[in-house]
């Protein structure tokens, strides 16, 4: 009896440890569960679960590289975790050991049965096929160690600015963040020229710090006011979720109170903020609801009144399953990355974005900015110079902070801007600045590209790229939104002609938004039909689809759709055939998905000309003719709103009639 107490006893203890892992483990703090995980394959006992949780904690904790023993015993002794030989394959890579990874995801696949797990393990194979070809490209950057800097804790995400080189470190600190065992992180800063660190200048910004919390990296507005970083890690949430982005100011010789900003999300970890050039985006990773899987990049607009919203996730040709972090955009409107779900050398590897020929290319910067262990938070101090951050093989140890220099005899740049002025035509028939206009670049496709708020002179901006068309969307309360089109086809520099480094190309746009006035006719121009005829013809189409746009991007106003003719034939004659193009054109517009409510037709004949059919001689007028010959809308109806059986009503001079056509004299004087 007593040697089966006993017996219980050592097994209940052993499973103990197991027990304290789980638990730490889903607190987050993987430094502490790895000790429990550890006992717990010593014991001999629940080996398998064992060595997969602690596999996961180093890998989680960013420790993927010493995570490969433990997810290869795991696996061996039969771990039912499918995703285990994902995670297997990553840390090989980390171990540089690419044509294993590979080797091993192959045979993996054909046995495997979660579809989910096919799907990413047949994506990463792809992505080590094209690894294994980048690896044999001859390297343009050349790097160093930015030895004055880095210490044997960890120096990360560098920025710079106005004379002083800002960075995230723990060392000095006091604390001890769980997770990883290691001090909480706080926010430095030291003079620099370059890369000459006047190291007797480092020093905390004391404004920032917060015990028991790690601060973040950063970013700085153009003017250098305005500071965003991110916060966390407090241990008041379970997990690594309770990070968020804080907002500070410089005034009157030091930093203002943080506040959180609106675009975070208190649920999620938010972190790696990154200013756009002109200030009016921010670009951040987050790992909120919704997203690709991981950690994505996700952009927030400024309003009007300064708030950061209209958070938008960059979508999967940037984010995917993986981690996407440390977004930074350039002068030249490039979008480097940290990205693990892109064909990487392992861990975080350092990617660019860019558009050519209308399509976004991602490309890995190779080696040696990106080595097996994690590279990330890259900065730009010119075209080919910068810093960026690792925890590659060599440093002072934990992360260092790094420079490089970029030798590519191609590195030219032509930056292409659109300017454009937001005005109205007035009754006198002069333009009018409109202020405060809503204005969204588009691509062929649709996608928004930007938004701008038109300033106090119609003034708006955006960077655009080389044979591309656009559409500008613009919109403003009271007035009807317009689509302006415009393209870059035909007007790019070929790359032969640079001359400078950096050549900037800007073209100019007006959109002209039209006021929303009851009853007032605006002309459809090329309407037109074969003789006697009805039938919408292609080059009406044409002219309708626009219409159609147009409805679709105001909503709320409902319209009578007018035709015109001149004075040939029988009065009643021209009142007919234009009551059936009339129709004809309504038709075209509810079979483009326009409500027929929404819609009303008129055909007024010969009865309301805007031009002589004939000269004062009697003789025929050719030009009259054809400007009486016109199709026209108008809006009747105003201020959408739903009934009770959620359809759609709209306020009108005639909220009765319903229908097509009408009686003329009920259409008398409107």
């Amino acid at each position: 009896m007593l040697l089966l107490i006993c017996s219980l006893s050592g097994c209940f203890l052993q499973n103990m440890s197991l027990k304290k892992g789980h638990k730490k483990f889903d607190d987050g703090e993987y430094n502490i569960a790895i000790k429990h995980y550890k006992k717990q394959i010593a014991s001999g006992k629940e080996v398998a679960e064992a060595n997969y949780h602690l596999a996961e904690a180093y890998r989680l904790s960013n420790r993927t590289k010493e995570a490969l023993p433990y997810y290869e015993a795991a696996l061996k002794s039969g771990v039912p975790e499918e995703m285990a030989n994902y995670y297997y394959a990553k840390s090989l890579v980390a171990n540089q050991k690419y044509k294993e990874a590979k080797d091993h995801l192959t045979y993996f696949l054909q046995g495997a049965k979660d579809e989910e797990v096919i799907d990413i393990c047949n994506n990463y194979v792809d992505n080590l096929t094209v690894l294994m070809k980048e690896e044999e490209e001859e390297p343009t950057f050349k790097v160093k160690n930015l030895e004055a800097i880095n210490t044997e804790f960890a120096e990360y995400a560098p920025v710079y600015t106005k004379g002083k080189l800002y960075f995230t470190s723990n060392k000095a600190g006091n604390d001890i963040y769980r997770a990883t065992g290691t001090p909480f992180t706080h926010i430095w800063t030291v003079k620099t020229k370059g890369a000459r660190v006047e190291m007797e200048t480092a020093e905390q910004i004391k404004e920032l710090y917060s015990n028991g919390a790690n601060e973040g990296t950063i970013t700085f507005s153009p003017d250098g006011k305005t500071m965003i970083f991110a916060r966390g890690n407090t241990g008041r949430r379970k997990g690594t979720n309770d990070v968020n982005l804080y907002e500070t100011k410089f005034r009157k010789g030091k930093w203002s109170e943080p506040k959180m900003i609106a675009a975070s999300d208190p649920q999620a970890w938010d972190s790696a903020p990154a200013f756009s050039p002109d200030g009016k985006l921010l670009y951040f990773a987050s790992n909120r609801k919704g997203g690709m899987g991981g950690t994505d990049i996700y952009v927030a607009s400024k309003d009007g009144r300064g708030r950061w919203g209209n958070v938008r996730n960059l979508g999967n040709k940037i984010n995917t399953a993986d981690n996407e972090s440390f977004p930074y955009l350039s002068d030249a409107g490039k979008l480097y990355f940290a990205s693990e779900g892109h064909p990487g050398f392992g861990g975080l590897d350092l990617f660019v974005a860019e558009r050519k020929d209308g399509k976004l290319q991602i490309r890995n910067l190779g080696k040696p900015v990106n080595s097996p262990a994690d590279d990330f938070g890259i900065f730009l101090f010119s075209l080919n110079k910068g810093f960026f951050s690792s925890n590659r093989e060599g440093g002072a140890g934990d992360d260092d902070i790094y420079t490089f220099v970029n030798s590519d005899p191609q590195l030219k740049v032509v930056n292409y801007y659109l300017t454009g002025t937001a005005v109205t035509i007035n009754d006198e028939g002069t333009e009018e600045i409109l202020a405060d206009t809503q204005v969204k670049l588009m691509d062929a496709n649709g996608e928004v590209l930007g938004e701008a708020t038109a300033n106090e002179d119609g003034k708006f901006k955006f960077r655009v790229y080389p044979a591309e068309n656009y559409t500008l969307f613009g919109a403003k309360t009271d007035y009807l939104t317009s689509r302006t089109p415009f393209s870059t086809v035909g007007k790019t520099v070929s790359q032969d002609r640079l001359v400078k480094k950096i050549t900037n190309v800007v073209f100019e746009k007006k959109i002209i938004l039209e006021p929303i006035v009851l009853d007032k006719p605006i002309v459809l121009e090329n309407i037109y039909y074969d003789f006697d005829k009805a039938e919408i013809r292609e080059d009406a189409a044409v002219e309708l689809d626009k219409l159609t746009n147009l409805l679709n991007d105001n909503p709320k106003i409902r319209i009578e759709l007018g035709s015109h003719t001149d004075s040939r034939g029988e009065a009643a004659y021209n009142a007919d055939l234009s009551q059936r193009r009339a129709n004809s054109a309504v038709a075209y517009l509810i079979k483009s998905g326009i409500a027929a409510n929404r819609l009303k037709a008129k055909g007024y004949g010969e009865s309301t000309p805007i031009a002589a059919n004939t000269n004062e001689d009697g003789s025929d007028n050719p030009e009259g003719r054809q400007k009486n010959r016109r199709t026209e809308f108008k809006i009747i109806g105003l201020d959408a709103k739903k009934n009770a059986d959620g359809q759609v009503e709209y306020q009108s001079k005639d909220l009765e009639e319903r229908f097509f056509g009408g009686d003329d004299e009920d259409d008398e004087g409107q």
